[in-house]
């Protein structure tokens, strides 16, 4: 080795000792005789110090280096002197003063400081990743994703997994995105297809008594980029044999709990998870993927408004629509540019206006409200008991700011639940430290597909309706409930699992329901209906994104931030520019043909 030492692990236990460090000029400070540099690898900074008087021609080298020049160093360890001690480093009461210095290799200036927290434009960071990476930050990242993963491993590991690896080039099976597919050279006109999940194959592993599995795996969808989602991104797989709903549950819930206690105790996890169905959810918070951190529910107020003289509320409720709303507290003084932001927002999403009503200028009881202190276009359409009504069941007091929407469910429901959080952000109600993880039950299995005029499976085609509800299927598919979860935390979807189907029959009238026709059924899954008449075990499982989860963890807003090499938004990866061109040879040989549109 070149170094005898991390530049991050010397101590006052240390002084007198002789080592050999190597690392890059984090910082270089001439006072004039001696040069101080901060060499820096990965587990830290250490203060070299070069003297003349103490060696020469090693003093003559520090003089020609620069920033991110690589160094091998070679001194004994002394304490600094008193009062130039740097508490906010863990190397920062010791020093080395060095007796040899080696340039092992030069550094061009970069493009960004690499030493300082400093904004940086994405596309440069990207750029130059192998750079960016080198910094503090990033570090720390890389590092808190290794340990998340080790933690998983040796989590299972202990509970009787085998970590199999599944194949990445498999066959093209719809799972609710677009594959990405490989041309086969030594097959013209066929492809392969990156997984979208190990989905068919771990459910043949348990077909074949692996009973236990998982593999931290990487999964590919061709679908659009967004500060949570990546043409490639890393999830834990994992899949049982002969269990239920709650024992997939409760082993993810001690997972994780365990996992954020072991890895960042500063963070608070909420516990025991609550459990909520998809109605609920969407009823309460407009959305599946609740922020539990703050409450600011929405409500419901078609019946309140159905008989008012405000129109809009009318004949939204008359044609089947819903009027919801939810409170943003104190907030009645907002101006009317933040009142037009807002309506923006909403209109942006998909609403046709957003209905704002201030509730007086101060905070008190709803008991001395009067029409005149209600600010709002629609206060003289609503009498007072009809604007207590809507207070009162949004949770509101005098000072407060109601924003309602009035529409298709659908459009209201996305709209509120994105407002949600905008306020929850302008008003500071999540605790950055808090993790607010949640199960979502009781999703429906179906979802009508308008444009297709079809059943589309709301999960993938392999989960389990509830037992009970099988029989719906023939009559009522739009009834029937699944044995379906998903993990969210904090606003986002961490993970979804389910009971798998394992009758033969029950998912070939799935796949039938879905539209696909019986040479579809045989041509995409024929390999696991056949599998399932050889005695396959109840089984189920789930699969959390461990790119979302380090997110969460590192207080990151995008997945770029903990990911080694990401995907711009654009879907490129600017650090070797990719996707390019392929030449013609290569295209011939995968009998391919480029075709101008």
């Amino acid at each position: 080795m070149l170094k005898s030492h991390s530049c991050g692990e010397l101590r006052k236990g240390d002084v007198g000792k002789r080592v050999t460090l190597a690392g890059w000029v984090d910082r270089r400070r001439d006072h004039g005789g001696l040069i101080f540099i901060d060499l820096r690898d990965r587990a830290g900074v250490s203060q070299v110090v070069f003297n003349p008087e103490v060696a020469s021609s090693c003093h003559e080298t520090a003089s020609q280096v620069r920033s991110e020049y690589v160094l091998n160093v070679s001194g004994e360890v002394a304490l600094r002197p008193s009062g130039t001690e740097n508490l906010q480093l863990a190397t920062g009461e010791i020093e080395v003063i060095a007796g040899d210095c080696t340039i092992l290799s030069t550094s061009e200036t970069p493009p960004f400081y690499i030493n300082q927290e400093v904004e940086v434009e994405e596309s440069l960071r990207l750029r130059y990743r192998y750079l960016d990476l080198r910094r503090p930050r990033m570090l720390r990242n890389l590092t808190l994703r290794h340990r998340v993963v080790e933690y998983i491993r040796n989590f299972l590991n202990a509970k009787g997994f085998l970590e199999i690896e599944t194949p990445i080039m498999i066959k093209s099976t719809p799972e609710g995105a677009r594959d990405y597919l490989v041309p086969s050279r030594v097959h013209p006109g066929k492809f392969y297809a990156l997984p979208q999940s190990p989905q068919q194959l771990k459910q043949l592993l348990m077909v074949a008594g692996v009973e236990k599995y998982y593999q931290i795996a990487k999964c590919f969808r061709d679908e659009d980029t967004r500060a949570d989602r990546q043409p490639e991104h890393t999830q834990l797989d994992l899949e049982m044999s002969f269990v239920t709903e709650e024992d997939i549950l409760g082993l993810i819930e001690e997972l994780f709990t365990s996992l954020v206690t072991a890895i960042k105790p500063d963070m608070k996890v909420i516990t025991p998870f609550p459990r909520v169905t998809y109605d609920d959810a969407i009823a309460r918070f407009g959305t599946d993927h609740l922020d539990l951190r703050f409450s600011m529910e929405t409500g419901d107020l078609s019946d309140i408004v159905a008989d008012s003289e405000f129109a809009v509320f009318r004949d939204t409720v008359v044609a089947g629509g819903k009027v919801k709303g939810i409170c943003a507290p104190g907030c009645s003084s907002y101006s009317r540019h933040q009142l037009d932001e807002l309506n923006k927002m909403a209109q942006g999403l998909g609403a046709r206006g957003l209905l704002t009503v201030a509730l007086g200028d101060t905070p008190g009881s709803l008991d001395d409200l009067t029409l005149d202190m209600v600010k709002s276009v629609a206060a003289r359409f609503l009498t007072l008991e009809q604007v207590k009504g809507i207070a009162g069941r949004l949770g509101a007091g005098m000072g407060d700011l109601l924003l309602i929407v009035a529409g298709d469910p659908k459009v209201v429901n996305k709209v509120l639940s994105e407002l949600r959080a905008e306020m929850g952000n302008r008003l500071e109600l999540a605790d950055p430290n808090t993790l607010a993880f949640a199960f979502i039950q009781d999703y429906p299995l179906l979802k009508w597909d308008e444009e297709l005029g079809r059943w589309d499976s709301e999960h993938h085609p392999f989960t389990a309706p509830k037992e009970e509800h099988i029989p719906l299927l023939d009559t009522a598919p739009e009834r029937v409930r699944s044995q379906c979860y998903d993990i969210v935390c904090n606003g986002y979807e961490l993970a979804s699992g389910s009971i798998r189907i394992h009758d033969s029959e029950l998912q070939h009238k799935i796949f039938s329901l879905l539209g696909y026709s019986d040479e579809e059924i045989q041509q995409r899954f024929g390999t696991m209906l056949e599998a399932f008449h050889y005695g396959p075990p109840p089984h189920g499982g789930i699969a959390p994104g461990i790119d979302r989860l380090v997110m969460l963890l590192a207080g990151e807003e995008t997945i770029r931030e903990v990911i080694a090499f990401p995907k711009n938004q654009s879907a490129v990866d600017l650090t070797l520019d990719a996707p390019s061109p392929v030449t013609e040879e290569q295209l011939a040989e995968l009998h391919l043909q480029l075709r101008d549109e």
